[in-house]
């Protein structure tokens, strides 16, 4: 969905003009047009539940969300247990997702002002949604207490890691409890909920996935007024919940691939001039990765909840390949380097345009009927809707962030920090700022990448976004 950031409340309505204002820099369309609010509202009270509802009575399943505390756009509920008593029982995962498509229809209002946006655009301060609010934070969103429409995958995890889709529905279901990462205890969850999470990472660990679990970028106020820049590193559950997402969504992709169809997210692998680069931002982070020793292998290494370690995956989030969508192609075998497997994204239609048409192909497929030839054009034209609503939030993300280490850095002109040399082209040395974990480029002759360096802060300027280091000594 895009890098996490939060600022302390303390300093959110000095800097809210200044996050407000990337709404109108790179052109989020904000507002929904009224047209779009009233067709909504129309959705929002289809009936649901009847003699004509295509959707089961799931609602004796004891469904489960777990998100952030604040979220109240739920696409995922999910339901674990074992398939019997002996050890090697699969894993049954019901892992139910809104189901966006009973609402909003191919060719609606709804669905044409979705394809303008492509997914929801998260700030500091604020979200811009996908969907109305009426549907994402309403009545689509798996919230507590009344039946929700879903769409159930049901998808089996073996003792090696391995999963297969063993089923899809339309259902009614009933969420009962919104859990939250903050404050979820293991006496909250299914007992099978660990065991789903163990197997996951020893499929991963089968594969030499290189999955990297995102750390959260924060800017908290210091007890003398100023600001500092840290990660705050995914929690036990945050990372099992992601499990329950992953396996879906690979589960949905081989099924898919089998019967020729889908919509597939893709990302090469990390190449040798970065992962040297990678190497050097370690060094510069105190972590020893051995030479011999694979990405995959030195990231599954290092120690959960160290600020080092969510410091590191950062910069490998940004020396990954950029990921794309591409439809099915006979001729190529889709693949995901990051989780080492072919993948679809099917489990959050309510932030992400494609996951809808996603998921009702993997209706069509796992009932034996034929996927639509709406959905089929589909897949050839999300790409680039995709990847142009994917640009956009990923540059207010980068703003977002650049305006962070500015107000981290503010005041503090003149300070000299150590840095490492991280890489060097024409444009300059990029460098590793150790504390605060800032990413910055300045003019540099007779430096290599692996160097150490000491850098003085020249300007921060929170208005401009803009961090200026030079080197010094």
């Amino acid at each position: 969905y895009g890098l996490a950031m939060r600022l302390a409340s303390e300093m959110l309505d000095d800097y809210r003009d200044g996050f407000a204002q990337l709404i109108d820099e790179f052109d989020v369309p904000k507002n929904f047009p009224p047209e779009v609010l009233d067709a909504a509202e129309v959705a929002a009270r289809r009936p649901l539940g009847g003699s004509d509802s295509p959707h089961v009575d799931r609602t004796g399943v004891e469904f489960l969300t777990l998100d952030p505390a604040s979220s109240t756009d739920l696409d995922q509920a999910f339901a674990i247990e074992l398939a019997g008593s002996h050890s090697d029982a699969d894993v049954i995962l019901r892992y139910a997702i809104a189901d966006v498509g009973w609402f909003v229809r191919h060719g609606d209002l709804i669905d044409r002002e979705a394809w303008k946006r492509g997914v929801t655009v998260y700030m500091p301060h604020d979200r811009v949604g996908l969907h109305p609010p009426r549907l994402a934070e309403d009545a689509g969103s798996l919230l507590p207490g009344a039946p929700k429409p879903a769409v159930v995958f049901v998808v089996r995890i073996a003792p090696d890691g391995s999963v297969i889709l063993d089923g899809v529905e339309r259902a009614m279901i009933r969420n009962r409890a919104k859990l939250a990462y903050s404050t979820v205890s293991p006496g909250d969850l299914p007992p099978a909920f660990p065991e789903l999470a163990r197997r996951f990472e020893i499929g991963e660990r089968n594969r030499r996935a290189d999955r990297i679990q995102m750390p959260e970028q924060e800017v908290v106020r210091r007890d003398d007024g100023g600001f500092d820049l840290r990660f705050r590193p995914r929690n036990d559950a945050e990372n099992q919940n992601a499990a329950m997402s992953l396996a879906t969504n690979m589960a949905v992709a081989d099924a898919l691939h089998a019967a020729g169809t889908g919509l597939f997210r893709t990302m090469p692998a990390v190449d040798e001039r970065r992962v040297g680069r990678l190497r050097h931002t370690a060094r510069a982070f105190g972590l020893e990765w051995p030479k011999a020793q694979a990405l995959s292998d030195f990231e599954q290494s290092l120690p959960a909840g160290d600020p080092k370690t969510s410091a590191f995956q950062m910069a490998v989030r940004r020396a990954s390949g950029g990921a794309a969508y591409e439809p099915f192609d006979p001729n190529v075998k889709p693949w995901h380097a990051a989780v080492a497997a072919t993948y679809s994204h099917v489990t959050a239609p309510l932030r992400r345009l494609a996951d809808r048409y996603v998921i009702d192909a993997a209706l069509a497929v796992a009932n034996g009927d034929r996927v639509s030839a709406e959905t089929e054009q589909a897949f050839i034209d999300l790409p680039q809707a995709m990847r142009q609503g994917d640009s956009r939030a990923n540059r207010v993300d980068r703003a977002a962030i650049d305006l962070a280490e500015a107000v981290v850095l503010h005041g503090r002109e003149g300070e000299v920090f150590e840095a490492v040399v991280t890489d060097e082209d024409d444009r300059g040395a990029r460098i590793q700022v150790r504390d605060p974990a800032t990413v910055a480029r300045i003019a540099a002759r007779r430096v290599d990448p692996g160097d150490d360096i000491k850098v003085k802060l020249v300007s921060a300027d929170p208005a401009e976004r803009r961090v200026d280091f030079e080197r010094v000594g």
